[in-house]
C-alpha cells in the first residue's frame, strides 16, 4: 500500500477528529494502543484540532493511504524542547510500521525545523505497553508524573488518580 504524508489544513480537521476518537476511544476492539478501558468520552474536539492545526509553533503530520488519512503526530515547539503527542494510527493500519515512520517524521521536523535538543513526551502512566514502544526507541522516563488533565477536554479518567508520564529523548 503506497503511503504520502502532508502536513494537516482545517481542511483535515473532522478527518483528523475521527480518526483520534476512532483510535484513543473505541466503540470496539480499537489495535493494542487504545486507551478505552482508562478514559472515557472524546480525545478530541473539532474547536481543539483547529486551534492545534492553526498554532504557529505547531504542526501535525498526516499519513494517507489511497487519500484516507490513517496517521497522524503532533509536533509543538516548546522553547528549545519539542513536545510529540497524538500519535494515532488507524486500527486497521497498527502493527505495519506506519506509527514508526510517523515518530520518526516527527523527531526529523521537531530537530530540522524546530532545532529542538530535547524531545518530550506524556503518555498515560498504566499504559505499560505504550511506554515500552517508546522506551525501544530511545526515549526515557523522566521520573516525573503529572496528574491526568480532567480540564483539558481530552476525556475523563475511569480510574481515580490517573496520571501522565513524562518521557523524554535526547538529541545529540
Amino acid at each position: 500500500m503506497s503511503i504520502t504524508y502532508k502536513f494537516a489544513s482545517a481542511g483535515d480537521v473532522d478527518a483528523l477528529v475521527a480518526l483520534i476518537n476512532a483510535a484513543y476511544r473505541p466503540a470496539q476492539d480499537g489495535g493494542w494502543t487504545h486507551e478505552g478501558g482508562l478514559v472515557s468520552g472524546p480525545r478530541i474536539n473539532a474547536a481543539q484540532m483547529r486551534h492545534t492545526i492553526a498554532d504557529p509553533h505547531s504542526v501535525v503530520i498526516l499519513a494517507l493511504a489511497k487519500q484516507e488519512v490513517v496517521a497522524c503526530v503532533h509536533v509543538q515547539k516548546q522553547g528549545s524542547d519539542s513536545c510529540i503527542g497524538t500519535l494515532t494510527v488507524a486500527p486497521a493500519m497498527q502493527n505495519t510500521g506506519v506509527g514508526k515512520v510517523m515518530l520518526a517524521r516527527a523527531e526529523q521536523h521537531a530537530t530540522e525545523h524546530f532545532g529542538a535538543r530535547r524531545l518530550l513526551m506524556l503518555v498515560l502512566s498504566p499504559r505499560h505497553e505504550l511506554i515500552d514502544f517508546y522506551l525501544r526507541r530511545g526515549y526515557v522516563r523522566m521520573g516525573v508524573l503529572q496528574d491526568f488533565p480532567v480540564d483539558a477536554g481530552v476525556g475523563v479518567p475511569m480510574q481515580p488518580g490517573m496520571t501522565l508520564e513524562n518521557l523524554e529523548k535526547i538529541i545529540s
